[in-house]
Protein backbone atom coordinates (compact mmCIF):
# COMPACT_ATOMS: atom_id res chain seq x y z
CA UNK A 1 0.00 0.00 0.00
CA UNK A 2 1.11 3.60 -0.91
CA UNK A 3 0.88 5.99 2.64
CA UNK A 4 0.10 9.76 1.33
CA UNK A 5 1.29 12.41 3.91
CA UNK A 6 -0.38 15.82 2.96
CA UNK A 7 1.52 18.93 5.76
CA UNK A 8 -0.40 21.74 5.27
CA UNK A 9 -0.02 24.81 8.06
CA UNK A 10 -2.56 24.18 10.54
CA UNK A 11 -3.19 19.56 9.69
CA UNK A 12 -1.28 16.54 8.68
CA UNK A 13 -3.80 14.21 6.77
CA UNK A 14 -2.45 11.04 6.29
CA UNK A 15 -4.23 8.52 3.86
CA UNK A 16 -3.71 4.99 2.62
CA UNK A 17 -4.14 3.89 -0.54
CA UNK A 18 -4.60 -0.16 -2.04
CA UNK A 19 -3.89 0.86 -5.75
CA UNK A 20 -6.37 4.24 -6.55
CA UNK A 21 -8.30 3.49 -3.54
CA UNK A 22 -8.01 5.52 -0.49
CA UNK A 23 -8.38 2.66 2.57
CA UNK A 24 -7.82 4.89 5.91
CA UNK A 25 -7.07 8.00 6.40
CA UNK A 26 -5.78 10.64 9.47
CA UNK A 27 -5.71 13.73 10.74
CA UNK A 28 -3.56 15.28 12.96
CA UNK A 29 -2.33 19.16 14.36
CA UNK A 30 0.85 20.37 12.46
CA UNK A 31 3.46 20.94 14.94
CA UNK A 32 7.41 21.49 14.14
CA UNK A 33 8.07 20.61 17.73
CA UNK A 34 7.77 16.75 17.38
CA UNK A 35 10.74 14.48 16.72
CA UNK A 36 10.89 11.92 14.30
CA UNK A 37 10.18 9.63 16.88
CA UNK A 38 7.18 10.59 18.34
CA UNK A 39 5.96 10.89 13.81
CA UNK A 40 7.47 7.74 13.72
CA UNK A 41 5.68 6.18 16.56
CA UNK A 42 2.45 7.65 15.78
CA UNK A 43 2.56 6.00 11.86
CA UNK A 44 3.71 2.48 13.40
CA UNK A 45 0.55 2.24 15.90
CA UNK A 46 -1.55 3.24 12.85
CA UNK A 47 -0.07 0.71 10.63
CA UNK A 48 0.45 -1.83 13.34
CA UNK A 49 -4.12 -1.25 13.32
CA UNK A 50 -3.92 -2.24 9.88
CA UNK A 51 -2.48 -5.56 10.54
CA UNK A 52 -5.04 -6.29 13.15
CA UNK A 53 -7.75 -4.94 10.81
CA UNK A 54 -8.24 -2.38 13.29
CA UNK A 55 -8.60 1.50 12.35
CA UNK A 56 -6.25 3.14 15.29
CA UNK A 57 -8.19 6.62 15.99
CA UNK A 58 -5.33 9.55 15.51
CA UNK A 59 -4.97 9.70 19.38
CA UNK A 60 -2.06 11.72 20.77
CA UNK A 61 1.37 11.46 19.99
CA UNK A 62 3.06 8.90 22.37
CA UNK A 63 6.00 10.08 24.15
CA UNK A 64 9.27 8.09 23.06
CA UNK A 65 10.34 5.38 25.92
CA UNK A 66 13.68 3.64 27.03
CA UNK A 67 14.68 1.34 24.62
CA UNK A 68 11.73 2.25 21.79
CA UNK A 69 14.58 3.81 19.36
CA UNK A 70 17.33 1.04 20.62
CA UNK A 71 17.45 -2.39 18.42
CA UNK A 72 14.45 -3.80 20.04
CA UNK A 73 12.15 -0.67 19.34
CA UNK A 74 13.14 -0.82 16.27
CA UNK A 75 12.69 -4.80 15.40
CA UNK A 76 9.07 -4.31 16.73
CA UNK A 77 8.42 -1.25 13.96
CA UNK A 78 9.95 -3.61 11.13
CA UNK A 79 6.92 -6.20 12.55
CA UNK A 80 4.58 -3.91 12.19
CA UNK A 81 4.97 -2.15 8.94
CA UNK A 82 5.83 -5.74 7.66
CA UNK A 83 3.53 -5.99 4.03
CA UNK A 84 1.87 -2.74 4.91
CA UNK A 85 3.41 0.31 3.33
CA UNK A 86 5.33 -0.14 0.35
CA UNK A 87 5.72 3.45 -0.93
CA UNK A 88 5.14 6.82 0.96
CA UNK A 89 4.89 10.14 -0.98
CA UNK A 90 4.34 13.44 1.04
CA UNK A 91 3.32 16.54 0.07
CA UNK A 92 4.68 19.54 2.50
CA UNK A 93 4.11 23.44 2.50
CA UNK A 94 5.98 23.57 5.83
CA UNK A 95 9.84 22.78 5.21
CA UNK A 96 11.12 22.53 8.85
CA UNK A 97 9.26 18.88 9.15
CA UNK A 98 10.52 17.34 6.00
CA UNK A 99 13.95 16.47 7.24
CA UNK A 100 11.84 15.22 11.01
CA UNK A 101 9.07 13.30 8.21
CA UNK A 102 12.35 11.81 6.17
CA UNK A 103 14.04 10.50 9.03
CA UNK A 104 10.49 8.92 10.69
CA UNK A 105 9.73 6.85 7.02
CA UNK A 106 13.41 5.75 7.12
CA UNK A 107 13.56 4.62 10.60
CA UNK A 108 10.31 3.61 11.46
CA UNK A 109 8.79 2.24 8.04
CA UNK A 110 12.21 1.48 6.05
CA UNK A 111 10.78 3.59 3.04
CA UNK A 112 12.16 6.53 1.27
CA UNK A 113 9.90 8.81 1.00
CA UNK A 114 8.82 10.90 -2.11
CA UNK A 115 8.51 14.47 -1.29
CA UNK A 116 6.97 16.11 -4.19
CA UNK A 117 9.05 19.53 -5.38
CA UNK A 118 11.53 20.51 -8.06
CA UNK A 119 12.23 17.90 -10.45
CA UNK A 120 9.64 15.46 -9.69
CA UNK A 121 7.42 14.93 -12.58
CA UNK A 122 4.08 15.35 -12.43
CA UNK A 123 2.80 14.90 -16.04
CA UNK A 124 1.81 18.57 -16.15
CA UNK A 125 3.11 21.57 -17.77
CA UNK A 126 3.43 24.45 -15.23
CA UNK A 127 3.37 27.60 -16.95
CA UNK A 128 3.65 29.45 -13.45
CA UNK A 129 6.58 32.62 -14.35
CA UNK A 130 9.02 29.94 -11.31
CA UNK A 131 7.53 26.80 -11.63
CA UNK A 132 9.56 26.53 -7.88
CA UNK A 133 7.49 29.14 -6.00
CA UNK A 134 4.41 26.96 -6.65
CA UNK A 135 3.48 24.84 -2.96
CA UNK A 136 3.49 20.89 -3.38
CA UNK A 137 0.09 21.52 -1.81
CA UNK A 138 -1.41 23.45 -4.90
CA UNK A 139 0.01 20.78 -7.69
CA UNK A 140 -1.03 17.88 -5.91
CA UNK A 141 -4.69 19.64 -6.29
CA UNK A 142 -4.37 20.67 -10.16
CA UNK A 143 -3.35 16.96 -10.50
CA UNK A 144 -6.03 15.38 -9.02
CA UNK A 145 -8.76 18.14 -10.56
CA UNK A 146 -7.79 17.22 -14.14
CA UNK A 147 -7.56 13.89 -13.78
CA UNK A 148 -10.81 13.78 -11.84
CA UNK A 149 -12.35 16.27 -14.45
CA UNK A 150 -10.67 15.54 -17.70
CA UNK A 151 -11.09 18.86 -18.63
CA UNK A 152 -10.62 22.49 -18.17
CA UNK A 153 -10.66 22.77 -14.05
CA UNK A 154 -10.85 25.02 -11.26
CA UNK A 155 -9.86 23.73 -7.90
CA UNK A 156 -11.11 25.78 -4.62
CA UNK A 157 -8.84 24.52 -2.00
CA UNK A 158 -10.71 25.98 1.52
CA UNK A 159 -8.24 25.72 4.15
CA UNK A 160 -5.75 27.55 6.40
CA UNK A 161 -5.06 29.68 3.08
CA UNK A 162 -8.19 29.90 0.22
CA UNK A 163 -6.49 28.73 -2.74
CA UNK A 164 -7.61 28.79 -6.39
CA UNK A 165 -6.16 26.72 -9.25
CA UNK A 166 -6.72 26.71 -12.83
CA UNK A 167 -6.04 23.85 -15.40
CA UNK A 168 -6.56 24.38 -19.23
CA UNK A 169 -8.53 21.65 -21.12
CA UNK A 170 -5.37 20.34 -22.51
CA UNK A 171 -3.73 19.77 -18.86
CA UNK A 172 -1.60 22.39 -18.21
CA UNK A 173 -1.34 24.79 -15.09
CA UNK A 174 -2.24 28.02 -15.50
CA UNK A 175 -2.07 30.03 -12.27
CA UNK A 176 -4.13 30.46 -9.65
CA UNK A 177 -4.82 32.94 -6.53
CA UNK A 178 -4.61 32.70 -3.76
CA UNK A 179 -6.63 34.57 -0.36
CA UNK A 180 -6.62 34.29 3.44
CA UNK A 181 -8.61 31.32 4.65
CA UNK A 182 -11.37 31.64 6.71
CA UNK A 183 -10.00 30.78 10.15
CA UNK A 184 -7.46 32.81 9.55
CA UNK A 185 -9.64 36.05 8.98
CA UNK A 186 -11.95 34.90 11.83
CA UNK A 187 -8.73 35.17 13.64
CA UNK A 188 -8.35 38.53 12.40
CA UNK A 189 -11.58 40.20 13.15
CA UNK A 190 -11.66 39.10 16.55
CA UNK A 191 -8.09 40.47 17.43
CA UNK A 192 -8.25 43.57 15.99
CA UNK A 193 -11.99 44.88 16.59
CA UNK A 194 -11.79 45.80 20.58
CA UNK A 195 -16.05 44.47 20.92
CA UNK A 196 -15.77 41.71 19.02
CA UNK A 197 -15.47 38.14 20.19
CA UNK A 198 -14.40 34.78 18.75
CA UNK A 199 -17.78 32.51 17.50
CA UNK A 200 -17.83 29.01 16.54
CA UNK A 201 -17.75 29.40 12.15
CA UNK A 202 -20.88 28.07 11.47
CA UNK A 203 -23.26 28.82 9.32
CA UNK A 204 -26.12 31.17 10.78
CA UNK A 205 -29.78 30.54 9.53
CA UNK A 206 -30.18 34.09 7.78
CA UNK A 207 -27.89 36.22 5.87
CA UNK A 208 -28.94 38.93 8.27
CA UNK A 209 -27.78 38.17 12.04
CA UNK A 210 -30.10 39.58 14.52
CA UNK A 211 -26.99 39.24 17.25
CA UNK A 212 -23.40 39.98 16.99
CA UNK A 213 -22.59 36.17 17.13
CA UNK A 214 -24.73 35.24 14.03
CA UNK A 215 -23.78 38.86 12.05
CA UNK A 216 -20.10 37.32 12.44
CA UNK A 217 -21.00 33.99 10.83
CA UNK A 218 -22.81 35.22 8.30
CA UNK A 219 -19.99 37.70 7.40
CA UNK A 220 -17.36 34.63 7.67
CA UNK A 221 -19.31 32.23 5.85
CA UNK A 222 -21.54 33.89 3.06
CA UNK A 223 -18.70 35.88 2.48
CA UNK A 224 -16.77 33.23 1.65
CA UNK A 225 -19.15 31.45 -0.25
CA UNK A 226 -19.60 35.38 -2.57
CA UNK A 227 -16.13 34.99 -2.97
CA UNK A 228 -15.97 31.75 -4.66
CA UNK A 229 -18.41 31.93 -6.46
CA UNK A 230 -17.17 35.27 -7.84
CA UNK A 231 -13.40 34.44 -8.31
CA UNK A 232 -15.22 31.06 -10.34
CA UNK A 233 -17.15 33.60 -12.32
CA UNK A 234 -13.87 35.82 -12.65
CA UNK A 235 -11.46 33.14 -13.94
CA UNK A 236 -13.89 31.12 -16.19
CA UNK A 237 -14.95 34.54 -17.92
CA UNK A 238 -10.69 35.30 -18.46
CA UNK A 239 -10.12 31.81 -19.92
CA UNK A 240 -13.43 31.68 -22.05
CA UNK A 241 -15.34 28.86 -21.25
CA UNK A 242 -17.07 26.64 -18.73
CA UNK A 243 -14.28 24.39 -16.58
CA UNK A 244 -15.98 22.08 -14.11
CA UNK A 245 -15.25 22.99 -10.27
CA UNK A 246 -13.93 21.01 -7.15
CA UNK A 247 -13.61 21.81 -4.00
CA UNK A 248 -11.17 21.32 -1.54
CA UNK A 249 -9.66 21.59 2.35
CA UNK A 250 -11.06 21.27 5.75
CA UNK A 251 -13.57 24.42 4.80
CA UNK A 252 -15.21 22.77 1.97
CA UNK A 253 -18.21 21.33 3.58
CA UNK A 254 -19.14 24.45 5.19
CA UNK A 255 -18.52 26.80 2.24
CA UNK A 256 -18.58 25.01 -0.84
CA UNK A 257 -21.74 23.76 -0.20
CA UNK A 258 -23.56 27.19 -0.14
CA UNK A 259 -21.51 28.23 -3.34
CA UNK A 260 -23.39 27.98 -6.48
CA UNK A 261 -20.26 27.35 -8.95
CA UNK A 262 -18.99 24.15 -7.17
CA UNK A 263 -19.28 20.76 -9.13
CA UNK A 264 -17.71 18.30 -6.61
CA UNK A 265 -16.14 18.31 -3.21
CA UNK A 266 -13.95 16.03 -2.52
CA UNK A 267 -12.23 16.02 1.30
CA UNK A 268 -8.82 14.34 0.24
CA UNK A 269 -7.86 15.46 -3.13
CA UNK A 270 -4.61 16.43 -1.84
CA UNK A 271 -3.64 13.10 -1.66
CA UNK A 272 -4.90 11.97 -4.67
CA UNK A 273 -2.80 14.03 -6.42
CA UNK A 274 0.06 13.00 -3.96
CA UNK A 275 -0.90 9.70 -5.13
CA UNK A 276 -1.31 9.88 -8.73
CA UNK A 277 2.41 12.04 -9.21
CA UNK A 278 4.06 9.17 -6.87
CA UNK A 279 2.87 6.85 -9.27
CA UNK A 280 4.19 8.61 -12.62
CA UNK A 281 7.73 9.14 -10.48
CA UNK A 282 7.16 5.16 -10.07
CA UNK A 283 6.88 4.27 -13.31
CA UNK A 284 10.31 5.98 -14.28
Amino acid sequence: MLLTIDVGNTHTVLGLFEGATLRHHWRLRTDVRRTADEYGLFMRELLGGMRTGVQAAPAPLPALSRGEGGGRGISRVRKANEGVVTGIAVSSVVPPLNQVLDAACRTYLQATPLFIGPGVATGMPVLYDNPHQLGSDRLANAVAGFARTGGATIVVDLGTATKFEYVSAAGAYIGGAIAPGLGIAGDALFERAARLYRVEIAKPERVLGRNTVHAIQSGLVYGYVAMVDGMVRRIRAEHGGAARVVATGGFAPLVATEAACIDEIDEFLTLDGVRLIYARNSAH
